[in-house]
């Protein structure tokens, strides 16, 4: 069995668990054992066969994109984390002080 940590926002598509122990013996396996099981989750990882762009998926402390993607092999006992990305900030406003020294 592998486990794979779910963040916070896609628990309520896991029944609010966050850890869910899969079967695989590839990453891509592995995700696709978790969507079969939590069908509504898929829509939120994947866009057609391929992750979505924003879901970023870790083995241990290695993001799967170093590795061999969702072809990367897992041993039993292995972690998965999914994080997904994070987009904001502000756009620098031209009422904001400036720290650059002129």
């Amino acid at each position: 069995m592998v486990t794979i940590r779910i963040p916070s926002p896609l628990r309520a598509y896991t029944g609010e668990q966050a850890v869910v122990e899969v079967d695989g013996t590839t990453i891509g396996a592995a995700l696709e054992d978790l969507t079969a099981r939590y069908p509504e989750l898929r829509q939120h990882l994947y866009e057609g066969q391929q992750l979505r762009n924003f879901v970023n998926v870790f083995l241990g402390e290695e993001d799967i994109r170093f590795l061999d993607g969702l072809d990367t092999g897992l041993d039993a006992g292995d972690s998965l984390r999914i994080i997904p990305s994070i987009a904001g900030g502000r756009p620098e406003c031209e009422s904001a002080p400036s720290l650059r020294q002129e």
